[in-house]
């Protein structure tokens, strides 16, 4: 149990050198992060800084009438809040807990103080950061590119990337919110995919039942957005 309300289990966290993560660790507050809750506004500068756990946070283009789209996910490999770090202090996009769990939240000041000494961390959170562009930009190409079956099957494994089990909590007006697409639209592909044996989906419960059959039909964005994460954060936890 104990192992539970690690924050290393956050591999941003867990990748720190012993000295700086003790520097770090008397700040660091657990939350629970609910569905639904907003961690970030447009527009807005945040105070604190979240490291997922076993939750996901999804960031959103949010348009003037109110239409959003998902650009990238967060989850246990790193940050949500890069605004901060990377002197911008607000961003025009919004974060919203996708999946509901825990993370451990960081006072923007401190975050910067430790970055700005030109520490281990400040290697990791740039090299994080180059990979959540790249999964923004090739989420970019794959909305215009590929079909919904494929974005859907895209956006699943990169959930389950993030999650430490194989069923999401997440209703389908919700991944047609993240998607930018029509509900219809998301309800037809999850037909398919449950028809076919890769999922089962039941009031909201997203169960997957065949990982690499969703791995055949995902279009390439996926391990594009993955080969990078992996090559660019592949952390070791200092011993």
């Amino acid at each position: 149990m104990a192992q539970q309300h690690d924050p290393r289990q956050n591999r941003l966290l867990g990748a720190l050198p012993r000295d700086e993560y003790q520097r770090l660790m008397p700040s660091l507050e657990r939350v629970e992060l609910k569905l639904g809750e907003s961690l970030a506004e447009s527009g807005k500068v945040m105070r604190h800084v979240y490291f997922p756990t076993d939750s996901i946070v999804s960031l959103l283009c949010v348009m003037e009438d109110g239409d959003s789209t998902e650009i990238a996910v967060v989850g246990a490999e790193g940050i949500v809040g890069i605004s901060l770090f990377m002197g911008g202090e607000t961003t025009p996009s919004r974060a919203i807990v996708q999946s509901a769990g825990g993370a451990y939240r960081l006072k923007g000041e401190l975050l910067k103080d430790e970055f700005d000494h030109a520490s281990t961390l400040q290697h990791l959170l740039l090299r994080y950061t180059q990979a959540l562009i790249t999964q923004m930009a090739q989420t970019a190409v794959c909305n215009r590119h590929h079909s919904l079956d494929q974005q859907l099957c895209r956006w699943l494994l990169l959930s389950l990337d993030r999650l430490p089990t194989d069923e999401l909590v997440m209703t389908q007006e919700l991944i047609a919110n993240m998607l930018g697409v029509r509900r219809e639209g998301v309800t037809e592909s999850a037909g398919k995919l449950q028809k076919a044996g890769l999922i089962s989906y039941h009031r909201g419960h997203i169960s997957i039942l065949d990982r690499p059959g969703l791995e055949a039909r995902v279009c390439e964005c996926y391990g594009v957005v993955k080969k990078e994460y992996d090559r660019l954060l592949s952390y070791h936890r200092p011993g």
